[in-house]
This record gives C-alpha cells, sequence and structure tokens, in this order.
C-alpha cells in the first residue's frame, strides 16, 4: 500500500473524521484495496468488498467527502473487514 493509502486510512479511522478528505482519494483508496464500486441510484455509488456491500455517497456540491461520508466509508471498511489494526499488523 502507497503512503498516501495508509495516511488516508489512518485519517478515516481517526476520532474526529477529517473533512477535507477528496472523493477521488476516497475511490483510489477502495480500488487499491479491491472493492467494486459501481454507481447506484443518483449520487449513491455501491461498494463491494470483500463480498460484504455498502453504499457511499458521492459529495453533491464540492468534491470534498463530509465527516458524515467519512463515518459512513469507515461502517463499510469495518463491515469489510478492513480495519487500522489489521493493515498495521500486515504491514
Amino acid at each position: 500500500m502507497s503512503h498516501k493509502h495508509a495516511h488516508l486510512l489512518r485519517s478515516i479511522f481517526h476520532d474526529p473524521p477529517p473533512a477535507n478528505v477528496h472523493w477521488r482519494e476516497v475511490e483510489s483508496l477502495l480500488h487499491h484495496l479491491g472493492a467494486d464500486v459501481e454507481p447506484a441510484h443518483g449520487a449513491r455509488f455501491k461498494v463491494t468488498l470483500n463480498r460484504h456491500e455498502g453504499y457511499l455517497h458521492h459529495p453533491h456540491n464540492s468534491s470534498t467527502c463530509s465527516r458524515t461520508d467519512i463515518k459512513a466509508l469507515r461502517e463499510v471498511l469495518t463491515h469489510a473487514g478492513v480495519t487500522l489494526a489489521r493493515y498495521e499488523a500486515g504491514e
């Protein structure tokens, strides 16, 4: 995993969640982790990772994700078995 992906993963699991994460960075991380990201209805995207499905919202008025979006991303990653502790143990 690249340094940027590792830093992003750490910031996603940090409290409070960051408010300056760009959607393209999230999408890049998801693809790197092996997720399928497919457009769903409207600004929603269906994310399939490790046989778990979740839905994320693309930011509407900017390319920056809100804290709520980051919390939803954290939930999707956790349900798929991707956690900061697992990543750091495998590093």
